[in-house]
């Protein structure tokens, strides 16, 4: 009895001092996840089962489930707590993405998941990355180094490391995105902008020479050959067939299940669901989901305008930033302004992995952004 009444006034508080007007665009946008996976896997089941199932969309639905006790965990405990076991959770993450090339699963080519009992075919770098933002940002707030080059050295070495692990799957799209925000992070904490631009061209000059030189990178040389050749190459395929349903699709589509992409490009659930959606629904819903980043992005900078704490600052910019970016990049490849990178597109795509990743983040932000008690 007394357990329930701690629970209730644990509610209580968690729910008095939320920002109800985040979590609801939060849950709104997972609600538009799951209904897409609906509608976007059913029929893939279907193909693959040879009978009218709805795996996909229930699996989605445990995930979206597990995400949402995700959310209430890390936005209800305090600051403190939330540091701490951020540090610990970084840990096991990184063990985990050590796992990956040696007991990984190889699909395509790429080692990136692990099974794990609760989360078959988990990928562990969807975990990495909320907790690096909070362990980068904890380093270049923190008040026992007062030299800020050593905190940037410091930071950057715990992002090489990430990112030497990333270059072993290989993953490139990840390897970016992880560069990107520690970038971010750094940019706002006030590094020199020109020594900024300095480091990314030492960054791309490597990244050239390890596609052009090394043979375990070829993969990636042959995806920009055939980004630039439009008459070769499967993944043109993939981005051709994209572009040609979100033309087909015009302004209100061309109905709900009267989509053919997710029957003809592979993964069209995770990496394409962007085109998915916009065949069936139109432009407009593509527009409103849009529309439903920006309000939320917007909403989050408006709550660091009014923080003090430099680190909430940090943590606060640095996981809309990933968010935002992750968004660009993966409608950028369903357009065909970028090279085909298997990103997904945050809440909304299938992937316990990714929707696991986007609950912690948005736990993190809830909980930094909630009132503060006098």
């Amino acid at each position: 009895m007394n357990k329930i009444v701690s629970l209730q006034k644990l509610y209580y508080k968690w729910w008095k001092n939320i920002d109800k007007f985040l979590l609801t665009l939060i849950i709104l946008l997972f609600l538009v996840g799951l209904f897409f996976s609906l509608v976007s896997t059913s029929l893939i089941a279907s193909d693959k089962l040879n009978t009218n199932d709805y795996s996909f969309f229930f699996k989605h639905l445990i995930f979206l489930c597990v995400g949402i006790f995700c959310i209430f965990i890390f936005s209800s405990m305090s600051q403190i707590n939330l540091f701490r076991i951020s540090i610990i959770f970084f840990v096991i993450s990184i063990i985990l993405l050590l796992l990956v090339p040696l007991i990984g699963i190889e699909v395509k080519g790429s080692k990136r998941w692990i099974d794990l009992y609760m989360l078959p075919r988990f990928q562990p770098i969807e975990l990495v990355k909320p907790f690096l933002i909070m362990f980068l940002s904890i380093i270049l707030s923190s008040e026992k180094y007062l030299n800020i080059y050593l905190k940037y050295c410091i930071s950057f070495l715990v992002t090489l490391s990430v990112v030497f692990l990333l270059a072993l799957q290989p993953d490139i799209g990840q390897t970016l995105l992880i560069l990107f925000s520690w970038a971010v992070l750094i940019f706002i904490s006030g590094m020199n902008f020109i020594f900024l631009i300095t480091f990314f061209f030492i960054i791309a000059l490597s990244f050239s020479y390890l596609i052009i030189f090394i043979p375990k990178f070829i993969y990636i040389k042959n995806r920009i050959i055939s980004f630039f050749d439009t008459d070769t190459g499967t993944h043109n395929f993939q981005s051709d067939k994209a572009i040609e349903s979100i033309v087909s699709g015009g302004f209100f589509g061309k109905g709900m299940g009267e989509g053919t992409l997710k029957n003809r490009v592979p993964e069209a659930h995770t990496d394409y669901i962007i085109s998915v959606i916009s065949e069936e629904f139109g432009i407009i819903a593509i527009i409103l989901i849009l529309f439903l980043f920006l309000v939320f992005v917007h909403s989050v900078f408006r709550k660091v305008n009014l923080e003090n704490d430099d680190r909430s600052k940090l943590i606060l910019v640095g996981c809309v930033s990933l968010i935002l970016m992750q968004v660009m990049i993966h409608i950028g490849v369903n357009i065909r302004l970028f090279p085909t990178t298997g990103m997904t597109l945050p809440f909304i795509s299938y992937g316990g992995s990714s929707i696991v990743s986007m609950s912690i983040i948005s736990g993190i932000i809830l909980n930094l952004t909630k009132r503060k008690l006098d």
